[in-house]
């Protein structure tokens, strides 16, 4: 059988890969074989982060409002299960921006979810 050398394909490939790994410490950035291992091992930390990075801010935002709650002397629990009896659809990243930047806008949907809790259903 004739030998066949991989040619532009072949050397389009490594270039992509090494391009990739750009940066990457010694060998890692530089030979072809390592460089594809680490290239491949970061993708994987990417997929995996990207979706934990939602988790983490998800978090973030909770303890945001759950602080911003205790310091008017209620639970978040109680603040969000008071907003859902309000009929109040706002997701915690808004209300997290709007106990940060607004605190005033946040006192009145605390007394709204104060309100919501004490009337029963």
């Amino acid at each position: 059988m004739p030998r066949v050398k991989g040619g532009h394909a072949t050397h389009q490939r490594r270039k992509r890969v090494l391009r990739d790994a750009s940066g990457y410490w010694g060998s890692r950035s530089k030979l072809f074989r390592n460089a594809k291992q680490h290239v491949t091992k970061a993708g994987q930390y990417a997929y995996r982060d990207r979706r934990a990075k939602k988790r983490q801010f998800r978090a973030l935002w909770i303890i945001r409002v759950s602080a911003a709650c205790e310091a008017r002397d209620m639970s978040y629990s109680q603040f969000m299960g008071g907003l859902k009896q309000a009929n109040v659809a706002l997701n915690r990243k808004m209300l997290s921006e709007v106990a940060i930047a607004d605190e005033a806008a946040f006192d009145k949907l605390v007394e709204l979810a104060r309100g919501a809790v004490r009337q029963p259903a």
